[in-house]
């Protein structure tokens, strides 16, 4: 799929804060009053947000859910740096400059059967969004989640009530939110957390693949968000597999409206290899244009 060429209309507002849960290590879930973002806001979006007036620079966060009816908006995000440590201050009612929605989403309809959705991390919160959304709108689909982390996950896991056959059959954790809604999800880490299969997000989706028939594997496509290395296993894993594969970058950014260039990649284009912005190209891009994650090492 290519992207349009034009970019997206992008709001200014003063978000009000609503509410904000704090996680193990760190991990933050906020609730913003956002009308405009709410209101035009794609699985794949993220925001350019003001984290405390005392800090000029803004820090880009992943949309986890838009909601147009409460124009609210859902952002999940991990202490690491000085401007996450000042947002984690933040109190209710408090108002947040933000700019949104930012960048190119993933695709939006056309889904084929078995959407498989990997996240990983901070990149859990865009495949939640695009769960949600392929629920809402497409007829008799239903994606299957995987999740990886290597601290405790943002959200107490519970054993799934939904049945994957093709999963072993100890690993049960999921994230609650998704089995309410019907959306089986499995999760997995190293650090041998209950229910949790014991690896990455890639060995999981080799046995999930491993046990489907031929015909049921040409019905997959894979979405995918979090850190470069996992992105680049999953481009490698859809390429052996040869599978459609999106994947959602994660890099620096200043401006994050495509003015400082300062998140480029280099990404195989009709005309040749072309340097584009992670801000406003993407941060959605097919998983084989993304040069970095071509070869194996």
């Amino acid at each position: 799929m290519k992207h349009p060429a034009t970019r997206n209309t992008l709001y200014v507002e003063q978000a009000e804060l609503i509410s904000q849960d704090e996680y193990a290590d760190g991990q933050y879930h906020m609730r913003l009053h956002a009308p405009e973002t709410a209101a035009h806001a794609k699985p794949g979006h993220f925001i350019h947000m003001q984290c405390d007036p005392a800090l000029y620079m803004r820090r880009p966060m992943s949309i986890m859910r838009s909601n147009p009816k409460s124009k609210t908006i859902d952002v999940l995000y991990k202490v690491h740096g000085q401007g996450t440590d000042l947002l984690s201050k933040r109190k209710v009612g408090d108002k947040i400059d933000l700019i949104g929605p930012i960048g190119q989403s993933f695709k939006m309809e056309g889904y084929k059967k078995r959407p498989l959705l990997i996240g990983g991390g901070v990149g859990i919160p865009p495949m939640v969004f695009l769960a949600e959304h392929i629920k809402n709108t497409a007829k008799d689909i239903s994606p299957l989640v995987i999740m990886g982390s290597e601290i405790p996950f943002p959200f107490k896991s519970r054993p799934s009530q939904i049945m994957v056959k093709e999963m072993p059959s100890d690993v049960i954790a999921s994230m609650p939110l998704l089995d309410d809604w019907g959306i089986p999800s499995r999760l997995t880490s190293l650090q041998d957390y209950p229910g949790c299969f014991n690896g990455y997000v890639t060995d999981l989706t080799r046995h999930w693949l491993d046990n489907l028939d031929e015909d049921e594997r040409k019905e997959v496509e894979i979405f995918t968000c979090g850190p470069t290395p996992m992105l680049k296993a999953v481009a490698q894993l859809a390429k052996e597999y040869d599978l459609p594969c999106q994947v959602s970058l994660e890099e620096y950014m200043a401006c994050a409206v495509g003015g400082c260039a300062g998140c480029t990649v280099l990404i195989e284009t009709d005309k040749g290899p072309a340097m584009k912005r992670v801000c406003v190209d993407g941060p959605v891009f097919e998983a084989e244009t993304v040069i970095q994650f071509q070869g194996t090492s």
